[in-house]
């Protein structure tokens, strides 16, 4: 039976940050709302797997894997083949693409079905300016191995700043389509680094959602999704990520977060709640114990969900 939280919202999804490590240092980072040290004590793959089992019994049943850069971990394959034991409906992973190129096989052998590949620009002087790496044609090439390893989906995540990559979308509309993937239009956040240059940086993204809105051939709401919309476009798919003071993306939210360290959090914008690291890490529990005691705290979280823009 699908959890629900007190407004109705269904459980689907569990976001796992594995590292809270980045070999990049973008402007706008939120770090999953998890700005602590990047040092953190992180959980071991079996670990992971021990909270994915017990979400899956769960019936939440889709995962992501993020960072920080998850592919910064060393064990990142066997994490996802742990979690792809578990037969999920949906496993992801969120990169910045770098080390890409030579991860994207493997990852896919290991069971991972969908990629997102944050790029915040086209230009190479523009994209340094923002991540502070020179790591452009890296990345461009992790996207060229990543759809011919063959995944069910590959995502170009773009974050929208003023005066520095604004002027770029159509170009992301145009490289989306060119490497058959979909372009993830998305609004800065305030969190972490996002709060810290938000008035200097934010873009109401609802302005090039009009344009595209007026030239789409054909509209898509994805339901399980914050009822987000795709626009089919010019040969391209677009999609538009706008969570910020918007009632309707909170309303259609399905998810927990885990941070790096084994705590679970009800929201990006809210702090954690309740340490999974004293049960996994118990030497007096059997695996089947540890299980039953994460289920215990993961409906707990459910129960504790909330709309953060209501």
């Amino acid at each position: 039976m699908v959890l629900r939280d007190g407004y109705g919202r269904p459980l689907f999804h569990l976001r796992i940050s594995v590292t809270n490590r980045c070999n990049y240092g973008c402007i706008y980072c939120h770090r999953e709302g998890d700005f602590g040290r990047s040092d953190v004590d992180e959980l071991t793959p079996y670990e992971i797997y021990l909270v994915a089992k017990a979400a899956s019994d769960l019936d939440i049943r889709k995962f992501k894997l993020t960072g920080g850069e998850p592919l910064i971990r060393h064990d990142i394959v066997e994490i996802v083949k742990l979690i792809n034991s578990l037969k999920p409906l949906d496993l992801a992973l969120t990169t910045n693409g770098y080390y890409l190129a030579e991860y994207a096989g493997k990852l896919r052998d290991a069971g991972l079905r969908r990629v997102n590949i944050s790029i915040p620009s086209l230009r190479r002087k523009v994209y340094e300016k923002i991540t502070g790496v020179d790591g452009l044609s890296k990345v461009l090439e992790g996207v060229k191995e990543a759809v011919n390893a063959g995944f069910e989906l590959v995502k170009i995540n773009y974050v929208v700043l003023k005066g520095i990559n604004d002027s770029e979308f159509w170009d992301f509309v145009e490289f989306s389509r060119k490497v058959n993937a979909i372009l993830q239009v998305i609004e800065l956040q305030p969190e972490g680094l996002g709060l810290t240059n938000y008035n200097k940086l934010h873009v109401d993204i609802g302005f090039f959602e009009n344009l595209v809105k007026k030239k789409a051939e054909k509209v898509i709401r994805r339901k399980t999704m914050h009822n987000r919309p795709q626009y089919y476009v010019d040969g391209a798919i677009v999609e538009f990520v706008r969570p910020t003071c918007n009632p309707d993306f909170c309303m259609h939210c399905t998810r927990l977060r885990l941070t790096a360290d084994g705590r679970l959090k009800t929201c990006l914008f809210r702090k954690p709640i309740f340490d999974l690291k004293t049960i996994l890490r118990n030497p007096d529990f059997e695996e089947n114990t540890k299980i039953e005691e994460v289920k215990k705290l993961i409906i707990k979280s459910n129960m504790l969900r909330k709309p953060y823009y209501v």
